[in-house]
């Protein structure tokens, strides 16, 4: 149901224009194929929270698997499921404590992680941070 209500971006241009023209509120890109389980879950997620955050986020979904490509080698779009977060025309790095800070691709189940992680990323890219750290530390340590 998620991705059916979710605003889809079916070009690199569109997905370049989302980017641009948004000035107050960060770009949460999704990307990957709206048939696999994880994007089905990421997006109904996504669909839940959209009312939340509209204020200081909007959400776009792209299939980079068949429709748009372009990004695949820039942004090293290999997993199932990517969620990544733009601001200004700047990509925002989140450091989740597992090394890679360019992007979520791994799974959340929780609402509200993910309204605090958008949050996060809406509070210091607005003050200027290119880097900002997760309210959650997502690293395999903690597991065992």
């Amino acid at each position: 149901m998620g991705s059916v209500v979710l605003t889809h971006l079916h070009s690199a241009w569109h997905v370049d224009q989302a980017i641009l023209s948004e000035t107050h509120r960060v770009v949460v890109l999704r990307f990957g194929r709206a048939s696999e389980p994880e994007v089905m879950t990421m997006d109904e997620i996504l669909y839940k929270i959209s009312g939340a955050v509209k204020n200081f986020a909007t959400i776009y979904v792209v299939d980079n698997k068949d429709e748009v490509k372009d990004f695949n080698g820039m942004y090293e779009l290999y997993d199932a499921c990517t969620v990544m977060f733009f601001w200004r025309n700047k990509h925002i790095q989140v450091d989740f404590g597992t090394g890679d800070n360019n992007k979520i691709n791994f799974g959340l189940t929780d609402k509200q992680e993910l309204i605090d992680i958008i949050e996060s990323v809406y509070k210091g890219a607005s003050k200027g941070k290119g880097l900002v750290l997760s309210p959650k530390d997502y690293s395999t340590k903690w597991l065992y």
